[in-house]
């Protein structure tokens, strides 16, 4: 017992006396420390403990939100230089699979969690909680050692990595901080907010007293005192708290002078936490913060912009050119229709290429592909290229080849001439099956640079409106929507980007909860028990547009399914099937509220280009092929 005062005692003494330390290590070095004094007291004192008494326990949570709030002050640091060690530390499951952007062309591995947020959780459970409690706290004790590694701390004294490190912070500070993603009370969500931003101005100073020729500008440290003195004025409740004025006044400014600093400096980072981020946008609702797809594939390397104009004007073609298929009848728009935001509005799932049946699942619009590490909506391909590939020689969609494909593309003289010229760009010697599926990714890109009344209102172009501004509030707080579609994108991918999350909702197989789907989504691809029945979290940019909605399309409206997720998913309703990641208790919604989420959600409508169907296709030197539709026929 002595040896938990003493370790709370340094703790203490840590915590009080850190305004005296001048040194950037020191300051690091000072925090890490009192968590693992923390920990370790936490752990030592577990057994102690009377579980069945609920006061015994209310004190020792109080202890426990006291570690949090240390880890709270060192997460400047630890979610950016050792990711996988913090999820042992302060994990939002015990057990994760999402996939990374350099693991995505490798099988997934299980990755465990554990620590403070899974630890609270546990305390509810009279009969395993105290065992389940101490294991977190030790896997945790395990993942703060990660961080007085030498390699760790080689990167967090490299100069200039603390701008990565801040832009990951700024990030979180939009898309997480605000939202109960790791934080099971929202009580304290918001004063571990304030209480962060206090504790982030000390690392600033203190890099800018050894730093000098990478200091941070003083109009950074204007804008985040502005924020700091901004959320003191502001009340703890979890669900009045102003998120939008948060993000668009103060988080987004912060980041754009980040960015400039990045860029001023000259600063490069080969960490694969900054793999898919930009460093050249100035705003954090930019469409091109990050890239999850490679859309111009083999076209990146030509030098000549006219060439790419080249390859997406075929590339229009022959996303809307039969030939592609087996029969010559059904092309990718016979799926993805082009004035249906790229999807098909007018059926649960699209028909296949027997006129007599109809695939399982929904088509997903293709506008904003680029925004997802992983396609298909159990995520079982990692690029355009493959996807491509699967659905051409899917006897249930296009039933062909790439050699059959390859040699119709090749009579057709338009598309030859053109595509051996932007082959012979590349460096290749003849046009190959990729030269064809670039191409269409090409025409895609186009798509992808629409912009939303929402992202003016957040970038300042527009003025914020009252309902829409109350619906994002709502969808980042009581709603918990935010939780899983993640700012800017309202994806699966979360900061900083290079991963992609799957959920287990237990969506209904009908629109009358009379059973649960039973399509095992990515368990197909990852066959492991938390998989069953999990999907890729598509992101909500023009959903307003693209129902049906849900993997199997059982909703037409955005008011069934914002029922849905109101009343605890699946499990709320008594259907189970699988590990449901949605939490079964119902939000107490009301009418307006759910309006006024749906009006934001309308927001996130873009303004992207309008696309028509050529009107006619070019001819073939085979006679057959020149009775084929644009677009199709079924």
């Amino acid at each position: 017992m002595k040896y938990s005062i003493l370790l709370l005692l340094f703790a203490g003494f840590c915590w009080k006396n850190e305004e005296h330390q001048n040194s950037y290590k020191a300051l690091y070095s000072l925090r890490v420390r009192a968590i693992e004094a923390k920990l370790d007291s936490l752990y030592q004192s577990i057994d102690h403990i009377r579980w069945s008494q609920g006061k015994s326990r209310q004190v020792w949570e109080a202890e426990l939100n006291d570690c949090r709030r240390l880890v709270k002050a060192a997460d400047f640091w630890l979610r950016y230089f050792e990711p996988l060690a913090y999820k042992k530390i302060n994990g939002p499951l015990p057990v994760e699979w999402e996939t990374e952007v350099f693991e995505k062309f490798e099988r997934p591995y299980r990755r465990i969690g554990g620590g403070l947020s899974l630890a609270a959780e546990a305390l509810e459970d009279s009969i395993n909680g105290q065992a389940t409690v101490k294991l977190n706290l030790n896997l945790a004790r395990e993942g703060i050692k990660s961080f007085f590694e030498d390699s760790v701390m080689a990167e967090v004294l490299k100069p200039g990595s603390i701008y990565f490190a801040n832009r990951l912070f700024l990030l979180n500070l939009a898309a997480l901080y605000t939202t109960h993603f790791e934080c099971p009370d929202t009580g304290i969500v918001i004063p571990e907010l304030k209480e962060m931003v206090h504790h982030v101005l000390p690392i600033y100073r203190a890099h800018n007293a050894e730093k000098d020729q990478y200091p941070f500008s003083e109009n950074y440290l204007d804008l985040f005192n502005n924020m700091t003195t901004w959320l003191d004025r502001q009340a703890d409740g979890f669900e009045i708290f102003d998120r939008f004025t948060f993000i668009r006044n103060f988080v987004d400014p912060l980041f754009g002078e980040n960015q400039r600093l990045i860029r001023r400096y000259g600063l490069n980072s080969i960490s694969y936490m900054d793999f898919s981020l930009s460093d050249s946008v100035a705003h954090i609702f930019d469409k091109g913060i990050y890239e999850g797809q490679d859309m111009q594939g083999i076209y990146r390397s030509l030098k000549d912009s006219n060439s790419l104009r080249e390859a997406r004007r075929i590339g229009r073609l022959l996303f809307y050119d039969p030939v592609f298929s087996a029969n010559n009848r059904r092309a990718c728009a016979s799926c993805h229709k082009n004035h249906q935001a790229f999807t098909d509005t007018t059926v649960r799932s699209a028909q296949g290429f027997g006129q007599d049946i109809f695939l399982t699942r929904n088509t997903p619009s293709l506008i904003n592909v680029n925004l997802s590490h992983l396609l298909m909506l159990d995520g079982r391909h990692n690029s355009l290229f493959n996807q491509a590939k699967d659905v051409i020689s899917n006897p249930l969609e296009l039933n062909s080849s790439q050699s059959e494909i390859l040699g119709k593309v090749l009579s057709i003289p338009e598309y030859a001439v053109s595509l051996k010229r932007l082959a012979k760009e590349t460096g290749s010697k003849k046009v190959q099956f990729i030269h064809l599926s670039s191409a269409i990714s090409a025409y895609l890109e186009t798509f992808n640079f629409g912009l939303s009344r929402f992202d003016s209102m957040m970038r300042g172009s527009t003025a914020p409106i009252a309902e829409i501004v109350r619906g994002f509030n709502l969808f980042m707080g009581k709603a918990e929507c935010g939780t899983c579609h993640f700012v800017p994108h309202f994806n699966g991918s979360k900061p900083p980007y290079i991963g992609t999350e799957f959920e287990v909702l237990g969506v209904p197989a009908d629109s009358g909860y009379l059973e649960v789907d039973r399509d095992m989504g990515r368990f197909g691809s990852n066959p492991v028990s938390e998989m069953k029945g999990a999907f890729r979290t598509n992101s909500l940019r023009n959903v307003a547009s693209t129902g049906p909605y849900m993997h199997n399309g059982v909703f037409r409206s955005l008011s069934e399914v914002i029922d849905f997720y109101d009343q605890g998913g699946g499990e709320g309703r008594g259907l189970l099937f699988g590990k449901q990641t949605l939490s079964a208790a119902s939000l107490h919604l009301t009418v307006t509220e759910k309006n006024d989420i749906i009006r934001f959600l309308q927001s996130l409508t873009e303004n992207y280009p309008e696309s028509h169907a050529p009107e006619k296709l070019p001819l073939s030197n085979n006679r057959k092929l020149n009775l084929r539709k644009a677009g199709g026929e079924y």
